[in-house]
Formats: C-alpha cells, structure tokens, sequence
C-alpha cells in the first residue's frame, strides 16, 4: 500500500512539473533511459547468473574478505547490486550459504555499486557519449532477437549500455537547456544546515527513482552543468546513499526471512555509514582534494572528485561494520525470527525467492523433501509398526527391539498423513512445476525435479501402505494368536530394518556399504513379491490361523514388500547422489 502510495504521488507530481516546466522534460527523459538501462543491464547479466556467477558468488562466502572483494567486483563489473542482492537472498534461502557470507556480499556490493559513478564521472560527461551509446543500441538489438538465449542477454547488456549512456546523454543536455532558464546553483545552502537540507533531498529523489546508481548519475550531470554546488553535491550522494535503504526495506514487506534480513543489514549499514559522513564530510572533503592532488585529478574536475568522496565513505562504512559483523548476524536472527515450530506443516525450505534460479530451487525441493522424509514419513511408518523412532536409530539388536515393541501407539495414520505431510507435499510439487514453467532447464535439471517428484509421489504411496499394515499390526496385538503375531513380528523386523540402515545412510560419509545391503533388499523385495509366502500357506493347512487372518497376511505382504521396495528408492532418490548448488547448473 504504501509503495503504491509512493507511486501514484510521483506520478502526479511528476505530471504538474512537466506541464508547468516543459523545459524539465528532457531531464525526465534521460533519466527516464538510463533507468530502463540499467533494468536492461540487469537482464542480459541475469542470463549470465546461471552458472559461473553464482559459482563465484557462493565460493567466495567462506571467508569474509572474500565475500566482500567479491561483492564489490561482481557489482561494479555487472553494474547491479539489486542481481547481486537477489542471489544472495536466494542462497540464504535455499541454506546454500550463511547470513554472515551473505552480509559480507552485500556489504561489498555497497562499495561496488560506487563504480558507477566513476562510470559516469570519468566516462560518461567526458567524451560525446551518444555517438558510442547509437552503436550499442543497434547492435543490442539485434542480438536481443536471436533465439539463443547468451545471445539474447548479450545483446540485452550491448543495449542496455547504450541506453545508459544515451540516458547520460540526455541528462547533461537537459541541464545545459535548463541552465538558460533557472539557474539552480543560486539554491546553494552552506554549512552543516546544507548538509542536511540536501542530504534530506537526496534521501527523497532515490525513493522517487528507486536507484541510488540513477540519483548519482542526475547528480553528477547537475554537477558537470554547473547546476548545483560541489559539497551540497557531497551532501546529496550521502542521501542517495540513505535513500537506498528505504528501498531495499519496500522490497523487503513481502520478501522471506533471508529477504528481511538482508534488508535490515542493508538499512543498518547504509544509516551508520550515512551518520559517519555527515558528521565528517568536510574533513573528508578535504581528505578527497589531497588523494586528488596525489592522484593526477584536476582541483576543479568536481565529478571526479564526488566519485572518489562517494567510494571512500563507502569503503569508511564497510571498515566499520566488519568488527560488528557477528553481532549484527545475531542482531538480526532475533529481529527477524523464523518459524520453528515443526509441527505445523508449512515448507521450511521453499519461499519464493529459491525460484530465482535453477540451482536454488532444485537443492531447495532436495532439502524440503529430505525434511519431509526425515521429519514425518520415518515417524509415520515406525509409529505404524508400533516401534520407537529412537529404538530404529539405535544399535540395539531388531529383534528384541520388536519383541518388547507390543504396545499399541493407537495413531491415526490418515489424520498423521493430513497434519504433516498432504500441505508440504503439495508445495513441493506447486514448487516443482514452477521451476519447469519459470525457469529453463537443462536435461540435468529435468531430471533432478522429475527425481525429486517421484520420490514424493513414493512417500504419499508408502503412507497409504502403511495405513493398511498399521490396522492388522493392531488387530494382532488384540487376537490371542501366536502365529499371527510371529508374521507381523517378522513384517515389522524387515521394515525397521530397511529404517535403520536408511537412517545409517543419511548419517554416513561412506554409504557404499549400505547403498549396497539396500540394493539387496529392494532385490529381495521384489522376488517376495513374485512368490507367495510359504509359511503363511503352512499355517493354512494347519488351521493355525483363520481364513479372514490369512487374507490379511496376504495383502499385507505384498503391502511390507511394497513399503520396503519404495523406502529403499526414496533413499536413493533423495540421498544417493549430491544436490549441491551449481551440480545441475549451466556452465
């Protein structure tokens, strides 16, 4: 709501300024191109986003310094901190990376971001830069039609750089125009009052434009025309600064936690490295003139000299923060709470930033499906079989554990199946077919979400089986019937021990052992289920067991056969192999 507010009051405002002003329009207009640049920048770089980025992105979070270089060169190479942001909050998401290695990214992605106005400062107001923007647009073009998909987002960065720069263009002339009309440097406001009048307005233009990188850019072309005074241009990039934040915290209302948290730090960071600079922009002015001196930058090239003042608060703001780096992470953990309660059966894993890229949402539907596994479908068929979960993972012999296990639970497999697994089955497969619409596959990842689909369908199929099981093993605890309960026994033996070495498995690092015991059963398993049980037919003969008994013990063994063949090919779905981030992803 409030975002829209925002919206419709700009557009009014904006409507009575170029009705009132029309000489403002070029101004409008060059901003206007330079922010569909930067939106087409981030597209054609998105393309890009599938493999090596984010490699290096997730690589580089083991080691604070890393993940800070890396922010800031991945930010100022792709010109996007909102791409680098939305990778980060997808990593987070999916449990791929640390909150911490996430903060120092985007932390990163804040001195990053800086080389825009160094772009524009040292580039884009020196040369003509329309006549290098005409080519870039043409050729951007006619990439962007090709089918390929590199093609296409090479050619959306080809045309979004020439947009950015026509934007430039435009800007400056607007400026030049408008100078003929009102000079705004006659508005000059000195002094700390100065400072914090045009800070105010820098905060309130990047709210308006949504880009701290697009206010720089107004300010630098101002700046260039003459239009505004150096340090109320200071003052201003603080703002744009500032203003960010409130950015970064509309698009956080409907974000995840990892969104929430990000937005927090971003806000956090942003303020204190605002505060900072404000308080000491004059010394830091005059620390800005003598690097300039020592740098070759002419006294009076002020557009320079805004680009360095803006990477040095940036980079004063980072040096803060870096001590109070795990206290922040904490911070932030108890502001922004995750749910934990684990009974109510909401995804723990699947939001929807994971569906930003192909890598995300596959580990993600791994994790919420060997959450699923481990959490519920484990607990529902040892309950069904009136075993303790802890007397499966323990290494007590099978046999005097079902012995001793002769207490009806009395569970209602049916309400279990709607309490804690018919809502995050249904995601997970709504998460699945998503990922197959949204994002494009390669045949790897095809078969990765089809994997993952079936091992749930499997799960769902097992709870229907054990459903059954879980009736007679009940009825044969009541029947005062030696030979019936010795079958059930012997049922319950081969499922809990297909549990416990499926436990062992998930647990180990070396599951060749295991991975091969299993194959054997589900072999095993299979054969059960082509022959017919002998001893079950013996005890026929004998009138051991009645007629409506041996019925039962039949289906039921076709039933424990089935259970144990689909236990076993769930676990080979879901842990047989790695689901590390990029194992699916393009190269």
């Amino acid at each position: 709501m409030l975002k829209k507010s925002i919206f419709y009051i700009f557009l009014a405002s904006l409507a009575v300024i170029l009705f009132f002003n029309p000489n403002f329009k070029t101004i409008v207009a060059g901003v206007a191109i330079l922010l569909f640049g930067m939106i087409m920048l981030e597209e054609g770089f998105r393309v890009f986003a599938k493999g090596p980025l984010q490699n290096i992105l997730k690589n580089a979070t083991n080691k604070l310094y890393k993940s800070i270089g890396i922010g800031a060169l991945v930010t100022a190479f792709i010109q996007s901190s909102s791409l680098v942001s939305v990778i980060t909050i997808s990593f987070i998401s999916a449990g791929l990376i640390s909150l911490s290695g996430g903060l120092g990214l985007i932390f990163g992605a804040n001195i990053g971001t800086t080389a825009t106005a160094w772009l524009v400062a040292g580039f884009g107001l020196k040369i003509k830069i329309s006549a290098l923007a005409m080519p870039m647009l043409v050729f951007g073009i006619i990439f962007s039609f090709q089918k390929k998909e590199s093609y296409k987002g090479f050619g959306n960065i080809l045309a979004g750089l020439g947009f950015f720069f026509l934007g430039i263009h435009y800007m400056k002339e607007g400026f030049d125009i408008f100078k003929e009309y009102i000079d705004l440097s006659q508005y000059a406001i000195s002094g700390f009052l100065g400072v914090l009048i045009y800070t105010g307005l820098g905060v309130i233009i990047t709210t308006i434009l949504q880009s701290s990188s697009a206010t720089l850019a107004l300010i630098l072309t101002a700046l260039a025309a003459g239009q505004i005074e150096y340090h109320n241009a200071l003052a201003l990039a603080i703002g744009a600064n500032i203003g960010t934040t409130i950015t970064a915290i509309l698009g956080s209302l409907s974000a995840n936690v990892a969104g929430k948290r990000l937005a927090g730090a971003h806000f956090i960071f942003n303020i204190t490295t605002g505060i900072v600079a404000i308080a000491f922009i004059f010394p830091l002015a005059k620390l800005v003139d003598n690097l300039s001196e020592t740098f070759g930058i002419s006294n009076t090239d002020y557009t320079l000299k805004l680009a360095l003042f803006h990477t040095i608060f940036n980079i004063i703001g980072v040096l803060l923060m870096i001590p109070f780096i795990k206290k922040l992470e904490e911070l932030l953990i108890r502001v922004f709470k995750e749910k934990t309660d684990q009974d109510i059966d909401e995804p723990k894993y699947l939001n929807e930033a994971v569906l930003e890229f192909p890598g995300t949402v596959i580990t993600s539907l791994f994790k919420e499906s060997k959450y699923l596994f481990k959490k519920a479908i484990f607990e529902i068929v040892a309950h069904g079989l009136n075993i303790h979960r802890e007397d499966i993972k323990s290494d007590r012999k099978i046999k005097k554990i079902v012995k001793k296990s002769t207490e009806d639970m009395q569970i209602d497999v049916e309400e279990l199946y709607y309490q804690k697994v018919k809502t995050i089955y249904g995601e997970i497969i709504k998460y699945a077919a998503k990922a197959e619409k949204k994002l494009k596959l390669n045949d790897a990842q095809e078969k990765a979400v089809n994997d993952i689909k079936v091992a749930n369908r499997k799960m769902v199929e097992i709870i229907r089986d054990v459903r059954e099981l879980n009736k007679n093993v009940a009825l044969s605890l009541d029947l005062d019937n030696k030979h019936l309960q010795k079958e059930y026994d012997t049922f319950r033996k081969k499922i809990t021990k297909v549990l416990r070495i499926i436990y062992l498995f998930r647990k180990t690092d070396k599951p060749e052992k295991l991975a091969r015991e299993l194959k054997e059963l589900k072999k095993g398993a299979k054969e059960n289920k082509r022959h017919s049980n002998k001893a079950i037919d013996k005890l026929i003969r004998k009138d051991l067991i009645s007629v409506e008994m041996a019925s039962s013990l039949f289906n039921d063994y076709s039933n424990v056969n089935d259970i144990i063949k689909k236990l076993i090919e769930v676990a080979e779905l879901l842990y047989g192999k790695k689901d590390t981030l990029l194992e699916n992803s393009d190269d």
